[in-house]
């Protein structure tokens, strides 16, 4: 078997297997790609929008919640059944789709 053969049977390996990460991991790998780029000033500035959208979408979520929030939910849900009502079919389908 040639040196281009095992390469290419690792690389096969490689990629069919799960790659999981810690928080801590990949903050770490986060702050480590910025520092990479922070020389750089217009990769940096896209970098920072993106991060800004990413929290935008985050804070638009109706399915997002705080620790305080779901405490209050799982205090709730002690006291029996209750009924989720949506205001739309759109804020129904993301509800339905964040429990999969």
């Amino acid at each position: 078997m040639h040196m281009s053969e095992k390469s290419i049977i690792f690389a096969a390996n490689f990629d069919a297997k799960e790659v999981i990460m810690t928080a801590l991991q990949l903050n770490a790998d986060i702050y480590r790609n910025l520092g990479i780029i922070a020389e750089d000033e217009t990769m940096l500035d896209k970098a920072a929008k993106y991060l800004r959208r990413l929290v935008k979408q985050m804070t638009n979520d109706p399915t997002c919640m705080s620790k305080e929030e779901y405490f209050a939910m799982l205090d709730r849900s002690e006291q029996g059944p209750t009924v989720y009502t949506a205001k739309s079919v759109e804020e129904l389908d993301k509800y339905i789709r964040s429990l999969v």
